[in-house]
């Protein structure tokens, strides 16, 4: 491998590269759900909050700490988390999460994608148009998901040709290199994934009652629904974690890809004014066209009435059953079908590429792989460990991967991540760091914040989850008995690459320690 670790080639691909990661299908599914079942427009009240005092100071932290790293010749949180202390040699232990942790998203999350993929060529090729009524659209995702055994895609044929349509085309990308692949790939899917989303968003705030017997299902009553504020929610902890827990989704902290993505900029490149570029990009597209298009698009079709129950039948089901029910019935359908999905997938490979490199980063760094046999370890793993999602989507597999790597790692390698370089490699040292290059000042209150407020919001978030929701997951309560072997299979097989991870952590540092020493 050679010694020329990879770069950026331009500023701006960084901000839209770690933007792109950032920007993905919860931004347009999960946000507007979360925000209509908390309390509208009072939900925005604690994500705001949680945004400046967890979401910015975890996103300066990880563009600050894979950048130090990065000089290290570390790409990945275990080498980044030995170089913040240096005297500690088990520290690079803690940072198995930021490799585990989106391998594991990986595993479910290109799946998704590429439902979205599937979803754009059957809009424009004009097989959803014919369809009618929720149940037929309903029945027809059940059937592409090979949930089904009759109807017109029996079986999981369509889907997994899809699936392994859009696994190529993430390796392909990957393989290409940061400049060469991910970059490009941003440079172009990021303005395109935003025009779509304007566009969407102007489409449906123009649109007009369908039915003349309501004229009050509008755009702006369907705004007002999911904005309106129910101050009695903010008297709910769970409103508080649910915003928590959509600020950690959106911005792809906790998980080790900011650490990574930053880790291949040079020592006087910007990281302040980056990570906040990249953080307001993210809430423009959730936010502003996230929180115009779906709720409130479902509203002026459906009215006041149906909406509570739409927003309760989760991102999925508002996604790829409501959505295309509601093209159906306006002009020009079909192309706005198309906008739309193409939109989710373009969100969805953006971020999927994303948590594809800490992995090929690990190999490329601790073994001194090249990029291409990097990628091409990765593929053959990721490949057969994808498919207990696609096989056993509906045994609840799905899920269970979610919650462990779209929540619980997250919160703990966050947690890891701010107390390391706030208290370890000390805030004095990381306040200076982050302000090396930078463009603008950070106000100096976040010196408190990243030290004192982000990791105490974090305890105590982890502390509500191992205090509510851990045991009865490690026990399976909630789970159907016919599905906990397929669910209990799984977590097997994830100890196993847990374990896997932490054999190649340790070989990789004796590895090194042998070549410090012959130099030395």
């Amino acid at each position: 491998m050679s010694d020329v670790r990879q770069r950026w080639g331009t500023k701006i691909g960084v901000v839209l590269a770690v933007a792109g990661s950032a920007v993905g299908l919860g931004n347009f599914l999960r946000f507007p759900v979360q925000a209509a079942k908390n309390g509208g427009g009072a939900f925005m009240i604690p994500y705001l909050i949680i945004f400046v005092l967890v979401g910015i100071p975890l996103v300066w932290a990880e563009w600050t700490a894979g950048r130090f790293g990065g000089g290290h010749g570390h790409s990945t949180s275990p080498g980044i988390f030995q170089a913040l202390w240096r005297k500690n040699r088990f520290i690079k232990y803690l940072g198995i999460g930021g490799i585990f942790g989106p391998f594991l998203i990986y595993m479910y999350y290109v799946y998704i994608e590429s439902w979205c993929l599937a979803y754009a060529y059957y809009s424009i090729t004009g097989q959803l148009s014919v369809i009618s009524g929720s149940q037929g659209f309903v029945d027809f995702l059940t059937n592409f998901q090979g949930a089904a055994t009759t109807g017109t895609f029996a079986g999981t044929v369509p889907s997994i040709i899809f699936f392994l349509i859009t696994f190529l085309l993430n390796m392909t990308v990957t393989y290409f290199g940061i400049r060469g692949g991910i970059e490009k790939l941003c440079n172009i899917a990021m303005p395109l994934l935003l025009l779509f989303g304007i566009v969407l968003a102007v489409r449906v705030i123009t649109l007009f009652a369908p039915d003349p017997l309501h004229p009050d299902w509008s755009s702006i009553n369907g705004l007002g629904f999911l904005w309106n504020p129910d101050f009695s929610a903010l008297k709910s902890a769970k409103v508080w974690m649910a915003a928590a827990g959509q600020i950690f989704f959106t911005l792809s902290v906790g998980i080790g890809v900011i650490l990574t993505y930053s880790s291949y900029l040079r020592r006087k490149d910007d990281v302040a004014l980056s990570g906040l570029a990249a953080g307001s990009t993210n809430e423009f597209a959730e936010v502003i066209l996230g929180g115009s298009i779906v709720i409130p698009a479902a509203f002026i079709f459906f009215g006041p009435g149906d909406i509570v129950e739409i927003a309760n039948s989760g991102a999925f089901d508002l996604g790829f059953v409501t959505m295309p029910q509601i093209f159906t019935q306006i002009p020009l359908g079909a192309i706005f079908s198309f906008l739309w999905f193409f939109m989710l997938f373009l969100a969805g490979i953006t971020s999927s590429v994303s948590i594809v490199q800490p992995s090929v980063a690990f190999l490329e760094d601790e073994y001194n792989l090249t990029r291409q046999k990097s990628v091409r370890i990765f593929a053959i793993f990721a490949f057969v460990l994808c498919f207990p999602a696609v096989l056993f989507l509906h045994r609840g597999v799905l899920d269970d991967l979610d919650f462990w790597g779209g929540n619980f790692i997250i919160v703990i390698s966050a947690t890891i991540e701010v107390i390391l370089l706030a208290w370890i490699f000390g805030i004095n040292k990381a306040w200076d760091e982050l302000h090396t290059g930078a463009r603008i000042r950070v106000p100096r209150i976040f010196r408190f914040i990243i030290k004192f407020i982000t990791p105490t919001i974090l305890l105590l978030i982890l502390g509500y989850y191992l205090a509510t929701d851990w045991w009865d997951v490690i026990a399976m309560k909630e789970i159907d008995s016919a599905n906990i072997p397929y669910i209990l299979g799984m977590r097997i097989v994830l100890l196993g690459v847990l374990v896997l991870l932490a054999v190649l952590i340790l070989i990789a540092w004796r590895r090194r320690g042998k070549r410090e020493y012959q130099k030395g």
